[in-house]
C-alpha cells in the first residue's frame, strides 16, 4: 500500500471518507493493526515534509499581491464558494437544510429570549445588503465579561460600519455594552461606559492587563484599536494610543495570555487583508455585485504585544516569530497551553491559508509548529476557511483540542490532540462531516449544555454571499445554528432543531460567545447576526444533572483573571479538563469563569489548578451546584 492511497493526498475531498483519520502521533503505543501503523508511519513522513517545505517557505519573500485584479467569479477560488460539489440537501418540507430541518417533538434545548430579555434594542450593520465588498461580509464579534465586578455577566456586543461613515458622510454605527440587571434583562449602559466604538469593529477580547483585578476590553477594528481601560465605575478609558496598540489597518480576534512567565497579559492581534475603502473590490456573478474572497488582497501581519508593566507594551512580533511575514488572513486566535509544558502557546486561524500553532520555547520566542503538528492542513492537505477556534477537552484524556469553523461545502474540522503539540484530525471518526457540509460556520465553542460532564459542539452558521437564496443549492443566506451532542468521548450527534426553540432561529450569525448568564449553572449562547439584532439562546434544560462553576483569582505571580489556567476536577470516577483562556471563536469572548458538569454526581473529589505562575493547588468543593471563588493565595473563598 503505498502514501498516495491511503492518505488519499491526491483524492478529492468526497472521495473514501472511510480511510481517513487514522490514529497518526500515537504510533503503535495504542497497539494499532499492522496497516494503521503502517498508514500513521506515511503520514508522519508526509507531514514531515510539509513542515520542511513550511519552513522554506517562511523564509522566502512572499510574491507580490496585485490588488487591483480580484479573483474572478470564475477563477478557481470563487469558482469553488459559488459552485457547490456537494448536492442540495433539503428537509421533507423542501426547505434547504440550513434554514429547516426542525423535528417536532425534538427535545427543547435553547429559548430565544432576545426580545424577553431587552437585547434586540441593539443592532448590527455592516455596509449594504447586497454585500458587494469583502468587509461588508465577516461581521463581529461578542464579548461576555463582569465588568462592574457584581458576580453576574454582562454583554458587550461589536458593531460594524459603511463605507460612507468611514468617508465621515454619515454617523457610524455604535457597539453596546448590556448590565445584566440579575432578573433575565439587560440595560443599555454604553454611553455612560464609553465604550461606543464607532468603529468598523471585528473581534473583541477581555483581559485584565493592569492586574488591577477589573477586566479590559481591547477591540481589534478596521482603522484603529482601542484598549478600553476598566476606570472601576462602570466607566472605560481608551488608552490604545498611549498603550501603542492601537495598530491601523484591517484586524480581527484577538486574545490575550502571558507567554513570557512575567505575571502580566500580552496582547495577540492578528491581522487580516489590505483593504482600501477608496477603492473597494466587487465580483461580479450572473450580473450581480458580489464579495470577493481574499485572494486578491495582501495579507495584514500580525502583532504580539509584550506588556511593560507600566501601562504600554512593546510591539516584539518579529522578535519572537510570530508576525506572519506572508501575510496570512487571520480571523481568530488564542493563547492555550496546548503541550503541558506550563507555558502558554498560540494558534492563529487564517482563512483560505495555513492555520499557525506556535510552540512556546520559553525564552520570549515561538517556534512555528504548524505544518509538523498536524494542525496547519486537514489531514487530506487542504486549507480551511477557518473562520472561529472552539477550545477544549472533548474526549477527557486531560489534552486542550480545537474545533475549526469552515465554509460551506466542506466540514468544520475537529483536530484531537494527541500530547507533545501533535494533532489528529479525527473529523470522520467523530460523525462531524456530513451535517456540516451545507452550514457556513463561524462563532463555535465546546460546552456541556446538558451537564453530563462531556463537552458538546455549538456552531454559529450563516452565509457570506446574499444572492445564494436565488440559488437552488440546499443553503441559505441565513442559517440555523447547531449543537452537536457529545455521547461517549469520542462520537457526537447532532441535536434536532425543536420547531420554534433557539436551535431553529435562522440568522445571519457571525460572532459566538458562551456562558452562564443567569448564576443557574446553564451555560447560554449570545450570537452577534449581521445586519440584524442578536441572538439570546437561554439554556433551558432541566434533566436533574449537577455543576460547579469555579472563578479564578491569580496571585501576585500570576495574571490577576488567571487567564492561562488550567483546572482538573475529579468526580464520579471521570478527570475533566477547563482552561482559562481569552479570544477564541470568532472574534468573541466567553465567560471566564470555568464550568464543570457532573451528572448525577453529588460529590467532586478532587479540584487540581495549575496556575499560570506555576503553582499547583489543590482544593476540596464542600457541595456541587454552586459557584466558587478560588484564590492562588487564600484557597477557596
Amino acid at each position: 500500500m503505498g502514501c498516495e492511497t491511503d492518505f488519499g493526498w491526491r483524492r478529492p475531498f468526497q472521495a473514501d471518507k472511510a480511510l481517513r483519520g487514522s490514529n497518526f502521533g500515537s504510533a503503535n503505543s495504542a497497539g494499532l493493526p499492522k496497516a494503521e501503523f503502517f498508514r500513521s508511519l506515511c503520514r508522519a513522513g508526509i507531514l514531515v515534509v510539509l513542515g520542511l517545505l513550511g519552513s522554506l517557505s517562511a523564509q522566502q519573500t512572499p510574491p507580490p499581491v496585485d490588488a487591483t485584479q480580484p479573483n474572478s467569479p470564475e477563477s478557481g477560488y470563487m469558482r469553488v464558494l459559488l459552485r457547490p460539489t456537494h448536492p442540495p440537501v433539503f428537509d421533507t418540507q423542501h426547505r434547504p437544510i440550513t434554514a429547516g430541518g426542525f423535528v417536532e417533538g425534538a427535545p427543547l434545548v435553547f429559548e430565544d429570549i432576545t426580545h424577553r430579555a431587552g437585547v434586540d434594542k441593539f443592532h448590527h450593520h455592516s455596509g449594504t445588503p447586497e454585500k458587494s465588498t469583502i468587509i461588508e461580509v465577516p461581521g463581529s464579534g461578542v464579548a461576555l465579561l463582569d465588568y462592574d465586578n457584581d458576580g453576574w455577566l454582562d454583554i458587550y456586543l461589536l458593531n460594524g460600519s459603511t463605507l460612507a461613515a468611514l468617508k465621515g458622510k454619515e454617523p457610524p454605527p455604535r457597539a453596546m455594552l448590556l448590565h445584566n440587571n440579575h432578573d433575565g434583562t439587560f440595560t443599555d449602559v454604553t454611553d455612560k461606559a464609553g465604550v461606543a466604538n464607532e468603529r468598523w469593529g471585528f473581534g473583541v477580547a477581555v483581559g485584565d492587563y493592569d492586574n488591577d483585578g477589573w477586566p479590559d476590553i481591547y477591540v481589534a477594528n478596521f482603522g484603529k484599536g482601542r484598549l478600553y481601560h476598566n476606570n472601576h465605575n462602570g466607566t472605560f478609558t481608551d488608552v490604545a494610543e498611549k498603550a501603542g496598540v492601537a495598530l491601523d489597518g484591517w484586524y480581527a480576534g484577538p486574545s490575550w495570555g502571558d507567554y513570557d512567565h512575567d505575571g502580566r497579559l500580552d496582547l495577540f492581534v492578528p491581522g487580516y487583508a489590505k483593504f482600501d475603502p477608496d477603492n473597494p473590490q466587487s465580483c461580479n456573478f450572473q450580473g450581480t455585485k458580489i464579495s470577493c474572497g481574499p485572494m486578491g488582497l495582501a495579507g495584514e501581519q500580525d502583532h504580539l504585544f509584550h506588556n511593560n508593566g507600566d501601562g504600554t507594551f512593546t510591539d516584539v512580533s518579529v522578535k519572537a516569530g510570530v508576525s506572519d511575514p506572508k501575510g496570512y488572513y487571520g480571523f481568530a486566535s488564542t493563547f492555550v497551553d496546548v503541550d503541558d509544558d506550563g507555558w502558554v502557546d498560540l494558534l492563529v486561524a487564517n482563512d483560505s491559508r495555513p492555520n499557525y500553532f506556535y510552540r512556546n520555547r520559553h525564552d520570549g520566542t515561538f517556534e512555528d509548529a504548524s505544518y509538523l503538528s498536524g494542525f496547519a492542513l486537514t489531514e487530506d492537505g487542504r486549507v480551511m476557511a477557518s473562520m472561529g477556534i472552539a477550545v477544549g477537552d472533548y474526549n477527557r484524556d486531560g489534552k486542550v483540542d480545537f474545533y475549526i469553523s469552515n465554509f460551506a461545502d466542506d466540514y468544520n474540522v475537529l483536530f484531537r490532540n494527541e500530547g507533545n503539540g501533535v494533532f489528529s484530525e479525527v473529523t470522520y471518526q467523530a460523525g462531524l462531516v456530513e451535517s456540516t457540509i451545507p452550514f457556513l460556520g463561524w462563532g463555535t465553542g465546546f460546552l456541556d449544555f446538558d451537564n453530563d460532564g462531556l463537552l458538546d459542539l455549538f456552531v454559529a452558521n450563516g452565509h457570506v454571499f446574499p444572492i445564494i437564496d436565488k440559488q437552488n443549492w440546499g443553503t441559505t443566506w441565513a442559517q440555523r445554528p447547531q449543537l452537536f451532542r457529545n455521547l461517549d468521548g469520542v462520537k457526537f450527534q447532532e441535536v434536532p432543531p425543536a420547531p420554534g426553540s433557539g436551535l431553529a432561529a435562522v440568522i445571519p450569525a457571525r460572532g459566538a460567545a458562551f456562558g452562564d448568564l443567569f448564576n443557574d449553572g446553564n451555560i447560554d449562547v449570545v450570537i452577534n447576526n449581521l445586519d440584524s439584532a442578536p441572538t439570546l439562546l437561554r439554556n433551558v434544560v432541566k434533566n436533574g444533572n449537577h455543576w460547579v462553576t469555579l472563578k479564578l483569582i491569580g496571585g501576585p505571580k500570576s495574571p490577576r483573571d488567571a487567564i492561562g489556567a488550567k483546572v482538573f476536577l475529579t468526580a464520579g470516577g471521570a478527570r475533566q479538563r477547563a482552561d482559562v483562556f481569552s479570544g477564541g471563536s470568532y472574534g468573541s469572548n466567553s465567560d471566564p469563569r470555568v464550568h464543570f458538569g457532573l451528572g448525577s454526581t453529588t460529590k467532586v473529589d478532587k479540584v487540581e489548578i495549575y496556575w499560570p505562575s506555576g503553582t499547583k493547588q489543590e482544593v476540596t468543593l464542600p457541595r456541587v451546584d454552586q459557584i466558587f471563588f478560588v484564590d492562588e493565595v487564600k484557597g477557596l473563598k
